[in-house]
């Protein structure tokens, strides 16, 4: 395994900013820091002799307000449960599919929403997917302590344990350890007893993290020895010699999540190059690059296929025996409430 080319909070604070990467002034992809590395987009340059422009957000919430206030781009790349508010939201329109050479290689298990697919219309490519896990320093955590979820409201962790700063992955920790793995239907009585636990996590947290560089120096340094990660920061430290290790069977069970790139409504560019970027997304390299590089999958199941089986079980996309928590679209009410009562926690009400 490669090392993940991490980026740092100054560069994605300086990100909101400003756009990045600047090249192609014809094409604005709105991203997560660190997607635009070029081996996602080989085919893209080899066509038009420059990457496209960039500019970022630090999370998905974050992302959805700054569209909503105005910021014109012309593609987005937003998870799973955020694409209803961006359809009723008004900002984004259909894919043109005859136009996405690997439309029929799209992985069915990413696309099985009518909120993706609507009739005729396809509002979704998927892209990229991963897991969220226990990540645990091996030299001082024991196996058998991370076979739960509950070790994160172990006293004997407290100022030890660090959980993500997203709703989704905090709600999907916090559901699972409940006993809750399917969050499509989420009762009253689940919600309460999730937020109670969640609560009873929090004076053990030493830091929320919000990405993987931020994570990954927390875990390197030894200042955290116990998180709720996703698999790229595991698979990373370990290939750097840390001894950090990935729990994807703990008895609860682990999540896994999926995102995507979606069309923005009125981008100030070319439509043409907009599918053209999707395009080499979709191609075989691309595939090759985000598993051998980051640790994550994608979105074309053709392309994937011709992964190695070792190769993902390496990079923690191997097949689990514990329940899952699938991070597929929820009620938008549900997951208002959820963003409202994680602000809550933190500040320690």
């Amino acid at each position: 395994m490669k090392t993940l080319k991490s980026v740092t909070a100054l560069a994605t604070v300086l990100a909101w900013a400003l756009p990045a990467a600047a090249a192609d002034d014809e094409l604005l992809v709105f991203d997560w820091s660190g997607y635009e590395e070029e081996g996602f987009y080989q085919g893209y340059i080899a066509q038009h002799g420059e990457p496209p422009s960039f500019a970022f957000f630090g999370d998905d919430d974050e992302a959805f307000q700054k569209l909503v206030s105005g910021f014109r781009a012309d593609v987005g790349h937003p998870c799973s449960q955020m694409v209803e508010k961006y359809r009723d939201a008004d900002l984004i329109e259909p894919w043109d599919m005859g136009r996405i050479a690997a439309a029929e290689d799209l992985d069915d298990r990413f696309m099985d929403s009518e909120i993706f697919v609507d009739g005729g219309d396809v509002y979704f490519i998927p892209a990229d997917w991963g897991a969220t896990a226990i990540a645990y320093n091996t030299e001082e955590v024991g196996a058998d302590e991370v076979q739960t979820l509950q070790v994160f409201t172990d006293p004997k962790y407290a100022g030890r344990i660090s959980l993500p700063d997203n709703t989704d992955d905090i709600w999907a920790l916090a559901l699972l350890a409940t006993g809750v793995s399917d969050w499509t239907s989420v009762t009253d009585a689940e919600f309460d007893a999730a937020a109670a636990w969640l609560r009873a996590a929090h004076p053990n947290v030493r830091a929320y993290w919000q990405d993987g560089a931020e994570l990954g120096q927390l875990m390197s340094s030894g200042e955290v020895l116990i998180s709720w990660a996703w698999n790229e920061t595991p698979t990373v430290l370990e290939a750097e010699g840390h001894p950090i290790a990935f729990e994807r069977e703990a008895e609860e069970g682990s999540s896994t999540w999926f995102c995507g790139y979606v069309n923005l409504k009125d981008g100030p560019g070319s439509e043409d190059k907009a599918h053209d970027f999707i395009n080499a997304w979709l191609a075989q390299g691309s595939a090759d690059y985000i598993v051998n590089e980051w640790g994550y999958g994608h979105g074309n199941a053709a392309a994937m296929a011709e992964i190695p089986q070792e190769t993902l079980v390496e990079v923690g996309l191997g097949p689990v025996d514990a329940p899952l928590l699938p991070q597929v679209p929820m009620d938008q009410e549900l997951r208002n409430r959820m963003l409202e009562e994680f602000e809550r926690i933190k500040a320690g009400f």
